[in-house]
């Protein structure tokens, strides 16, 4: 199946599948000699793992990852060639999908990846689901560790809007993940979160799910990163961003919004802070001409409602018979968007870190 690497420099693929062995991620084009981010890699693994809370899915997995090939062993640096990591599944249900083996559930990849390869993995969703993203999350906190060791970038997302609830906008100068992470929902504005958090545990209930939106900062970012035409920074962040399952709309900078301003409105102006150029505002989001211009890039992720509901639909099974199904079991999240915080975070290293390398060399010490 083609599709599962993304990258040009700092190239990755994952790999697994949710009820498989296990899951993990193959590097290539990591520089030699960066001390492995072992903790760091831990930290974000555990910030997307299943069975956080009662608002997450009760999949009971750990998400220890293993690190097979890549770092010397007794200097604990990165050797230049591929890092390898996986995780292994530990707590697959399969059984839980035997009811639905045979029919197509909405809105999921059940009908479109029969479609495309004739088979497909039942139990779990196969690659479909979110679960192959530990691997992007592994190798993204690996890039993360590398631009903060390189360039002193900070990358940090959190949820903005939950359903019809949105939080008041933080300070994106100092938002920072301890703050981030008071709430198990990941709203920086505990009032908002409150409110979130009953949100999500009604849908819960009800058997229903919810979506939200997640934004994100990268500070730091120099300016001259990225490329013309194709290859622009901003089109590698829609492309990196919209792969993340039940990712539906993406914005940066003032987004759809600037289509209800004037462009001496939106304009940001220039001025000369001592020998460095910057701009009075930032609507543009960091990125001009698809060029980082060294203010901060700011994103946004829209996900929509979780597509596993415990409530009656229609639909068809493989042999084109209507039915009318509900999953009786299962273990899932009423919404996704805490959980995928990390996961952004991940894939705006991953683009950010594949860019630095392709203005620099191929030396840890050259970058």
């Amino acid at each position: 199946m083609a599709g599962n690497s993304v990258g040009e420099r700092f190239r990755i693929t994952t790999f697994g599948e949710s009820h498989g062995g296990g899951v993990g991620v193959v590097i290539d084009g990591c520089p030699a000699g960066h001390p492995f981010p072992n903790d760091r890699i831990a930290t974000q693994l555990g910030r997307r793992r299943p069975g956080q809370s009662r608002l997450s899915s009760q999949r009971k997995e750990p998400d220890r990852f293993e690190l097979l090939s890549g770092v010397d062993p007794s200097s604990g640096k990165t050797l230049g060639t591929p890092i390898t990591m996986v995780v292994r599944n530990v707590d697959a249900r399969s059984e839980h999908y035997d009811d639905i083996a045979t029919t197509y559930r909405p809105s999921h990849a059940d009908y479109t990846y029969d479609a495309r390869f004739g088979i497909r993995a039942v139990a779990g969703g196969g690659r479909a689901s979110a679960r192959e993203t530990i691997g992007r999350v592994a190798a993204g906190a690996l890039a993360e560790d590398l631009l903060a060791a390189t360039h002193g970038i900070e990358i940090v997302a959190w949820v903005s809007d939950i359903a019809d609830i949105s939080s008041a906008a933080p300070d994106l100068q100092q938002i920072c993940r301890s703050e981030v992470d008071r709430h198990v929902l990941r709203c920086p504005d505990l009032q908002a979160a409150e409110a979130m958090e009953k949100r999500v545990l009604d849908a819960r209930s009800d058997g229903d799910s919810v979506g939200g939106v997640i934004r994100c900062v990268a500070r730091g970012v120099p300016a001259g990163w990225g490329e013309p035409v194709f290859s622009k920074l901003s089109a590698e962040f829609a492309a990196a961003l919209m792969s993340i399952p039940a990712a539906k709309g993406f914005e940066i900078g003032d987004g759809f919004a600037a289509t209800k301003k004037m462009g001496s409105e939106h304009n940001d102006e220039f001025y000369m802070q001592g020998d460095r150029v910057r701009t009075r505002t930032n609507h543009s989001g960091g990125i001009q001409g698809g060029i980082s211009n060294g203010e901060i890039i700011r994103l946004a992720l829209a996900f929509k409602p979780v597509a596993t509901i415990f409530k009656h639909q229609q639909s068809v099974t493989q042999e084109g018979r209507d039915v009318r199904f509900s999953p009786r079991k299962g273990r899932h999240d009423p919404c996704v968007v805490a959980r995928a915080v990390p996961i952004v975070e991940s894939m705006v290293a991953l683009v950010l870190c594949d860019h630095m390398l392709r203005r620099a060399g191929i030396r840890f010490e050259e970058l």
